[in-house]
């Protein structure tokens, strides 16, 4: 038996080619797909009852088709079995770049050496609100089933955390939405905007209290860990420190020369980190409400700040169009990260890993993996690459970034009025997003729920409509780039997996049976468990989403003159 490489193996274990035709096995049962089981007799019955009833109405039948879901049940289940059934504490089973790998894949905690498990640069899904304006905030619920987006509109709008379709929408200000912070114990909701008010909620969306905490716009809010007070950042120049129980300003910060866009407090410790229009960065001690330290680097305005998860580092985001982290143990640089055309406008870090995600004006998203060994302390040497990038991510500023509580989701708000969900690559996918690139998110609207009159509509279903692929267009690059499959990542093993947008699929498919028609080739049926649909067929769906007009809405007036309150719908954040 020839080959290229030397056999290890010993002589005997060798596979010869059998030559005895008539002793190969062949199958003679179960030779076809397997196919849905048949409907029942009622089941069948109902169904034409209700298509009748609906044609009665005088309202059109439409299929419904599963929503595309990225659930995170099964894979926690997986994680919490293999932690009590594995021979050793770091034994984590090898994923292989196969599509049916999919189910297998676990959190990005099971992978603490692999931060490439953390890079959210599948497109999932895009939600927007029927009245379009931009989004300014967004912020996953504390137990992450949730995401509740802040737009300049003043309306808190939740969307579910699995088939990111809507599920209500708030008034909650006046005036737009610049802040939203849970608590840490995620009993209450702090929410700040554009005239100063500061309003406390409880999960269920119940307002309890409000009040004008700045006499101009609140850029920033931020909770100490123990949820006893919370800081704001004004257009005013000053950081404000609060009682959260009595609702009552304790000290006022100044030091900063111009708006004060940011503030977030230590997840540890007594100390704040505050970014102005003046360039500066400043570290605060709220108890005495001194300056500790400033910080020079930047060279315009710092427009988001983010503490690492162990709170050792520090990100900021500037109209400098650079990214830099501090080490706050030394008080220094760690990183600058140059990679976005425009200037910075968020910044975020992943809850496990040490990946940093920023979004810029230009509608990039840019994923940053610190993990890579320390670069010499020459300022050439300082500055890193990004580890994926999604260049058109959205059509404008990226106002907001947050990662789901277990690192596997990442949602983004943007100036373009759409809240879109990103996802991790999938096992064996040859265009996956790992460099740079990054094709530009298909068109949809997907305001299904919305409506208050329309009965057609299934919760947690949407419509399928004509031939064609989903969202009306190939997804050849799924978003990104080549794949680089050589590439190290930071901790010098390779990242095991990328995601599959493979082939079609028809309104009459069913999850788990290869029956569809434009099913591809390459795809596993064997591999199939729980809810998951097919990898490759799944990806894409067939049809375009409905666009309606504000039917029920918010109710009452309002829509009309919306662009003449609050100016132009592409105007800018500032």
């Amino acid at each position: 038996m020839s080959s290229p490489l030397p056999l290890l193996l010993p002589q005997k274990s060798i596979p010869t080619p059998n030559n005895a035709s008539h002793v190969e096995w062949t199958p003679k049962r179960y030779m076809s797909e397997p196919q849905p089981p048949p409907m029942d007799d009622m089941k069948i019955q109902e169904l034409e009852m209700a298509a009748a009833r609906q044609m009665m109405d005088g309202k059109i039948v439409k299929k419904t088709r599963p929503r595309r879901t990225v659930d995170y049940n099964g894979g926690l289940g997986r994680w919490a079995l293999l932690r009590k059934l594995r021979p050793n504490p770091t034994y984590v089973p090898y994923m292989r770049p196969s599509p049916p790998f999919i189910i297998d894949l676990l959190p990005p905690t099971a992978y603490p050496d692999n931060s490439s498990t953390s890079l959210c640069t599948k497109f999932v899904h895009t939600s927007t609100n029927k009245i379009r304006c931009p989004v300014n905030v967004v912020v996953w619920t504390p137990e992450g089933r949730r995401i509740l987006t802040g737009s300049t509109s003043g309306e808190f709008t939740l969307w579910n955390g699995l088939t990111f379709n809507f599920e209500t929408i708030l008034q909650a200000h006046d005036t737009a939405i610049r802040a939203i912070s849970f608590t840490h114990s995620g009993a209450y909701l702090a929410s700040a905007d554009q005239s100063g008010i500061i309003k406390y909620f409880q999960p269920n969306m119940n307002n309890l209290t409000a009040w004008n905490g700045h006499r101009e716009a609140i850029r920033g809010l931020s909770f100490s860990p123990d949820d006893g007070r919370f800081a704001t950042a004004s257009d005013d120049s000053t950081v404000r420190i609060w009682s959260f129980e009595e609702s009552r300003g304790e000290s006022v910060l100044t030091g900063h020369g111009w708006d004060v866009k940011c503030v977030e407090w230590h997840p540890t410790k007594g100390l704040l980190v505050s970014g102005s229009k003046d360039n500066l960065i400043k570290f605060w001690d709220p108890r005495t409400g001194t300056v500790l330290s400033t910080l020079h680097q930047h060279k315009n305005t710092v427009q988001a700040l983010a503490w690492s998860p162990n709170g050792n580092l520090v990100a900021s985001a500037s109209r400098d169009q650079t990214v830099r982290v501090f080490d706050i143990r030394a008080m220094k640089e760690f990183r600058v990260l140059k990679g976005h055309k425009k200037e910075v406008c968020s910044v975020t870090w992943h809850p496990v890993h040490p990946i940093l995600v920023s979004g810029g004006s230009e509608g990039a998203i840019l994923h940053w993996d610190l993990s890579a060994p320390e670069p010499s302390m020459s300022m050439a040497q300082l500055t890193s690459q990004p580890r994926a990038t999604l260049s058109q991510a959205h059509d404008s500023n990226v106002w907001s970034l947050a990662f789901h509580p277990l690192g596997h989701l990442l949602v983004s708000a943007s100036n373009d009025h759409t809240t879109r969900f990103w996802s991790r690559e999938r096992p064996g996918d040859a265009t996956s997003v790992f460099s740079g690139g990054g094709e530009k998110p298909p068109e949809i609207i997907d305001t299904s729920g919305q409506d208050d009159d329309d009965d057609a509509t299934v919760p947690g279903f949407s419509y399928g409509g004509a031939g064609g692929n989903w969202y009306g267009k190939d997804e050849d690059g799924d978003g990104g780039a080549p794949n680089n499959p050589s590439s190290e990542n930071g901790y010098g093993r390779r990242g095991p997996y990328s995601e599959s947008s493979g082939g079609g699929m028809t309104d009459d498919f069913i999850p788990g049976f290869g029956a569809s028609e434009n099913t591809s080739s390459s795809s596993v049926a064997g591999r199939q468990s729980g809810p998951l649909p097919s990898q490759e067929d799944m990806v894409r769906v067939t049809g375009n989403e409905p666009q309606w007009g504000r039917g029920g809405g918010r109710g009452g007036a309002g829509g009309g003159n919306r662009q003449g309150r609050w100016g132009p719908r592409g105007g800018g954040r500032y």
